[in-house]
């Protein structure tokens, strides 16, 4: 019988609630390899999302995972500071979750070289996987400093953008475009294969407050993670949006690793507003054909755009994985 192919990944990420749900995804697959991590501004400032990162590894047992430091702000040099109010001021949800956790030295290099290198280093072996969970600042930077990145790369698959919705930054805009428009239509434009896995499918999965209590009840990483860092961003969504749970944004992306079958996709070239009141938006050429596209679409790749799902396999998905880590 022959064996599943493991599937290396590199996690650019600004932990966070969800970022950190979906880090436990990872960890709990075996068919997912979770080689590297790089952390970007977002929901909070790269200090602490940096510190968040190599404590969460730390705290589940696989602080060999290197951590590499990345962008502060944009490419435009904006940072927005952050959003305490939806994950706290620590971005794990204020209940010391990595108080005492000894986590390991981060890596000497920008997360942008450190990107170019671990992909340059893993072509013989088919590749690497980036799963982008915040702005796409580090990705942007690393086709700089080597215009080559997107060939050394298998496929990215990113959780940002709102093809066909409304966002949730702003009317217009997700957060994670609206963090960098810039470096992420430089990401959608470069030669890589591109998976968006935006609102128009992430506002569909919902683990419920029942699920959320079978996660937290159990024991290990997955368990003390939901247990401790939950509960103040499932207030949060409650306030603000009326349901009872969470949206899974970030485990999303890694959910369509595992079950793509789930996902209906459309294949598109896109831009990313970078001016006005639509800043960040994600726009999908729309053109009686897909070949026919207008400026300044034209010489786009087209992404693969997620614009439905099947929520509660989805959710049921999550539910299993993160109740094996």
């Amino acid at each position: 019988m022959m064996q599943a192919l493991i599937e290396p990944v590199v996690v650019d990420c600004d932990p966070g609630v969800d970022d950190a749900l979906a880090l436990a995804m990872i960890l709990a697959t075996p068919k997912l390899d979770l080689v590297g991590v790089t952390t970007v501004f977002g929901n909070l400032g790269i200090d602490q999302v940096t510190a968040n990162a190599a404590g969460l590894l730390a705290l589940a047992g696989r602080g060999n995972i290197p951590v590499a430091k990345g962008a502060v702000s944009s490419l435009t040099g904006k940072f927005s500071g952050g959003v305490p109010h939806v994950h706290g001021k620590d971005g794990l949800g204020d209940q010391s979750l990595l108080s005492g956790v000894q986590s390991s030295p981060l890596g000497k290099h920008h997360a942008a070289v450190q990107l170019v290198s671990m992909a340059k280093e893993s072509r013989s072996n088919g590749g690497l996987t980036l799963v982008a969970l915040g702005p796409l600042t580090n990705l942007a930077l690393a086709l700089q400093i080597d215009p080559e990145f997107d060939t050394y790369v298998k496929r990215v698959v990113l959780m940002g953008g709102n093809a066909f919705c409304m966002g949730n930054a702003t009317p217009a805009a997700e957060a994670n475009m609206l963090g960098d428009p810039e470096a992420a239509d430089i990401v959608f434009g470069a030669r890589w294969p591109v998976t968006m896995v935006g609102l128009d499918v992430t506002h569909k999965v919902l683990l419920s407050s029942e699920q959320l209590s079978r996660i937290a009840a159990q024991p290990g990483f997955s368990g003390s993670v939901t247990s401790r860092t939950v509960p103040f961003y499932q207030s949060f969504l409650k306030r603000m949006n009326g349901i009872d749970g969470i949206y899974c944004h970030d485990p999303s992306a890694v959910a369509f690793l595992l079950a793509p079958e789930l996902f209906q996709t459309r294949a598109l070239p896109v831009r990313v507003e970078t001016k006005g009141i639509s800043r960040g938006k994600i726009w999908p050429s729309l053109g009686d054909t897909d070949d026919e596209s207008p400026e300044p679409w034209q010489d786009r790749p087209a992404i693969e755009i997620c614009t439905d799902v099947q929520g509660p396999k989805v959710s049921s998905l999550i539910e299993r994985a993160l109740l094996e880590s």
